[in-house]
């Protein structure tokens, strides 16, 4: 078995390296940066840059679905004739909204640290904790990113008609089959670009965890601009990274919404 799990993770890491575009055998910094400082190898900090890459699109995939989810059911809980579902989601969004996502991270990386060492000081353990700096900005981001993203979706249900939930009653679906075969398919299609929007702000919004030592892009060229001092060449290149992701965002966004667009005229 261990044979077996090893020859996987050979097979990931060649994976990897041969589909790298930016450290690979024809990575943008394997064919042209090879005589400078982007160079991939010990020779330049091209590997170390690919990687923070890497980091910046794990932390905004891996915290998308969990924003997503969060803000979806704040969205169900501000539209809700409950009166203290709708205070606890209007309290919510207000603070995610209105606190700076710096200090939002801040609290999410140091306050979580600080509770669980009182626990373990309440059971008469001194032992200290260090939260994990993905684990902390992917909650972070995610708490910001949901009371957006709530807010959209609120927007979006309040765009599809009554009638259509009576509809679903008249067929005998219960609520839940309803939501699921009739009001998501027309929500995600009217929400679509506010969430696309959105998507862009989370990219944007990962370069903060550079501030509690996780290596995203902005962390590892700043390292980079003060060991070589050429911050300029750099930050330069920190922004065509970001300008890359963004456009890449766009074109796959443009096509989605345009699927969506064909998808709800068929029906």
């Amino acid at each position: 078995m261990s044979g077996l799990f090893s020859a996987v993770g050979s097979l990931w890491a060649w994976f990897q390296y041969a589909f790298d575009p930016l450290c690979g055998p024809v990575g943008l910094f394997t064919l042209f940066g090879s005589s400078s400082f982007v160079a991939c190898g010990a020779s330049g900090w091209g590997d170390e840059i690919a990687f923070g890459v890497k980091v910046t699109i794990s932390l905004s995939l891996a915290t998308l679905p969990v924003g997503l989810v969060l803000g979806f059911f704040i969205a169900l809980a501000m539209q809700s004739e409950e009166k203290t579902l709708r205070a606890t989601g209007g309290i919510y969004t207000t603070i995610f909204r209105g606190l700076p996502e710096l200090l939002t991270l801040f609290i999410v990386y140091y306050g979580f640290q600080m509770g669980i060492q009182a626990v373990l000081a309440w059971f008469g353990s001194d032992q200290r904790v260090e939260i994990n700096a993905f684990f902390a900005g992917m909650i972070a981001l995610s708490l910001v990113f949901s009371s957006y993203c709530s807010e959209v979706l609120l927007s979006a249900f309040r765009a599809i008609p009554k009638g259509q939930y009576e509809a679903g009653d008249a067929l005998g679906l219960h609520r839940a089959r309803t939501m699921l075969l009739i009001i998501l398919p027309q929500l995600i299609r009217i929400a679509l670009p506010g969430l696309g929007n959105l998507w862009m702000n989370l990219l944007k919004d990962t370069a903060l965890v550079s501030v509690i030592g996780l290596s995203d892009i902005l962390r590892q060229t700043g390292i980079a601009a003060k060991v070589t001092k050429e911050p300029f060449v750099f930050y330069i290149l920190a922004c065509a990274l970001f300008l890359a992701l963004a456009v890449i965002s766009s074109i796959g966004n443009g096509m989605i919404d345009r699927r969506s667009n064909r998808a709800g005229g068929r029906r």
